[in-house]
């Protein structure tokens, strides 16, 4: 069964990209065949998504509220395993009403009365309560074409103190700070041609950005292997920050 969802996905992939100048139309129309099968897919394609949310939900305080942008289908909040439970207001954002029909067929499974979607824009959603304790963006920031609007928004939208999570594809500069891993030539070449066919886009300037913002908490770079392409892995990286007091 998991087989013939995942060649559902990859045929949804290939065949029906999006094409819309808008970005709402544009996922919604890349998603709408694909939204039942998502995670089961997903799960085998994007690493690090357990290892972010498994290290907020410990640094979370009873009752603290969380914004995970670009949250689709509910999958990265439940990583948060029992930690949920304690949390005040969580919030899945998200342009892709397909994917967020699952987040909440999710909610209403696992009873989770904390948790709640919104439709709404990254780069410019303002939580109605004022700032949050924990702000999240698990393989959302590459579909996001003003990705740093969304992370100066989620900035603003983040308590002193507060923690933003980050994990996404990346790739890195041709002459990346000390801190930072240096990929290859063919690495910083192959996966932004790769992954643009799905209007995904790889940036040499997340870490950087999110560096320059934010106390780096954890701070871990691999790469994953792709679904059922033997040999070949792409650069992903994980990132962990606190907002200055």
């Amino acid at each position: 069964m998991s087989f013939w969802s995942d060649m559902r996905v990859i045929w949804g992939m290939a065949f029906h990209r999006g094409s819309s100048t808008d970005l709402k139309s544009r996922l919604e129309e890349f998603y709408s065949g694909q939204s039942g099968d998502y995670d089961s897919f997903r799960k085998k394609l994007l690493h690090g998504r357990e290892t972010l949310m498994g290290e907020i939900g410990q640094r979370l305080e009873p009752g603290a509220t969380v914004l995970d942008m670009g949250g689709g289908t509910g999958h990265n909040i439940a990583g948060l395993g029992t930690h949920l439970a304690k949390l005040g207001r969580v919030d899945i954002i998200d342009l892709c009403s397909p994917l967020l029909g699952v987040a909440q067929a999710r909610i209403t499974k696992e009873g989770w009365t904390n948790v709640h979607t919104a439709e709404a824009d990254a780069t410019k959603f303002v939580p109605p309560a004022g700032p949050v304790d924990a702000i999240t963006f698990s393989y959302s920031l590459t579909m996001i074409p003003d990705w740093f609007l969304a992370l100066e928004r989620a900035f603003c939208n983040l308590k002193p103190g507060g923690i933003i999570g980050v994990v996404d594809f990346y790739i890195s500069r041709k002459w990346p700070e000390g801190k930072y891993k240096k990929h290859g030539t063919l690495t910083r070449g192959l996966w932004p041609l790769w992954f643009a066919n799905d209007n995904v886009f790889p940036s040499q300037d997340h870490l950087p950005w999110l560096g320059s913002h934010f106390e780096s908490l954890i701070l871990e770079e691999g790469k994953g292997k792709i679904p059922y392409v033997p040999f070949l892995k792409a650069p992903y990286y994980v990132f962990l920050g606190r907002k200055s007091l």
